[in-house]
């Protein structure tokens, strides 16, 4: 045996020479020599297997010792928990966000707040141009004040059965017409006076004096951040897949910051111009600032299983029969590498479910995988 490897040297050796020197050679004399050492190769390969084949039937445990096991690293299956994340973009909203426009028609005559101020319940805003409304009160009011008093006095002579019934209930319904015309001219001035619904800050004011507003037209938005959420449209294929109060990562990039918080309700409506339903998730107490319309990301939990069988991701390989990976089994007292051919569940963090072709107890192989074929006897590295 060590006759032929000292012939094996040398033939490599004179390969090493006759490549070194090859720029010196023509082509022909190159393929000439590469004929004459692969004549060599295949008589000493010749060689070599009649050897092994009669040291083998006098030591038959003799080839056995020259071949090393692959050292491998394992994990025993155990049943655990596995999740599936997945990430929606939303939105910080309010429900008191809100653009205030006029009732009624008439030029702006005063604005009475600034952007950026505070303002409480019932403070006014904006106010229109109301001398018509006003001189018409004046003069109900002054109808109004006769009207009465010819009720009055009607009445008391009614009581003494002086007069008629009808001039009576003319002086009634007289007087009872002119308490609803200035009604409905209160109402009117109120119209013309834009007032904040509720505490907030005053964010925009698209007014401009001496404009004319009309009835839809925008005037002042007004924001309270008090009444603030997140609201997220999430594709339909997650229908069932969120309920209330579970718990959610919320994810702020503009702040590069990251707050527990949970849903607090889910649409029960698909949305027909896209396909997607509302989730609204609570917003906590902040220690930075978040204003409406800010984008955000929620890391929600769509999938989980407790009593999973889950591999490292890595260590799943693919052949003409499918997805698999190693397991170790006991063969004549030895450790050998098996392909177990598996059914795939979700992935995530690295990490895939087994649906089937695993058990609980097994061993699996997660390191030197890739240096394993069927049947190759390994070691496990302590």
């Amino acid at each position: 045996m060590q006759k032929i490897n000292i012939i094996i040297l040398t033939i490599i050796s004179t390969l090493v020479v006759a490549c070194g020197g090859a720029g010196d050679q023509d082509l022909a004399a190159k393929k000439t020599k590469l004929q004459e050492l692969q004549s060599q190769s295949i008589e000493l390969n010749a060689q070599i297997s009649q050897l092994e084949s009669e040291i083998k039937a006098e030591d038959p445990d003799f080839m056995n010792n020259k071949k090393s096991a692959i050292l491998v690293g394992t994990k025993t299956l155990e049943k655990e928990s596995f999740e599936h994340e997945v990430e929606i973009r939303g939105s910080v909203a309010s429900k008191k966000n809100v653009l205030l426009s006029a009732e009624a028609m008439g030029k702006i005559e005063g604005i009475h707040v600034k952007e950026g101020q505070s303002v409480s319940q019932g403070q006014v805003l904006v106010s229109l141009d109301a001398d018509v409304v006003r001189n018409n009160i004046k003069q109900v009011k002054a109808q109004l004040d006769l009207a009465n008093e010819v009720f009055e006095r009607q009445e008391r002579l009614w009581e003494k059965n002086i007069g008629t019934e009808v001039q009576y209930l003319q002086a009634k319904a007289n007087k009872e017409t002119l308490e609803s015309q200035l009604g409905v001219l209160n109402s009117q001035l109120n119209m013309m006076i834009v007032r904040a619904p509720f505490s907030g800050v005053v964010d925009n004011i698209p007014a401009r004096l001496g404009e004319v507003a009309s009835p839809g037209m925008p005037l002042v938005r007004l924001v309270s951040p008090n009444d603030t959420y997140i609201s997220a449209d999430a594709s339909e294929s997650f229908l069932g897949k969120f309920s209330r109060n579970q718990e959610v990562e919320v994810y702020f990039p503009s702040q590069n910051k990251r707050v527990a918080s949970k849903i607090k309700s889910v649409g029960q409506t698909i949305k027909a111009e896209n396909r997607t339903f509302e989730l609204e998730v609570e917003l906590p107490k902040l220690n930075f600032p978040a204003q409406p319309n800010q984008v955000v990301v929620l890391n929600l939990v769509d999938y989980r299983n407790d009593q999973s069988l889950v591999v490292p991701t890595k260590v799943i390989q693919s052949d003409n029969k499918g997805n698999y990976v190693y397991v170790l089994t006991n063969k004549d007292g030895k450790q050998v590498a098996t392909k177990a051919h598996v059914e795939l569940g979700a992935s995530f963090d690295l990490k895939t479910e087994i649906v089937s072709g695993l058990s609980e107890g097994q061993t699996l192989v997660t390191q030197g995988y890739r240096d394993l074929s069927e049947g190759v006897e390994v070691s496990v590295a302590k």
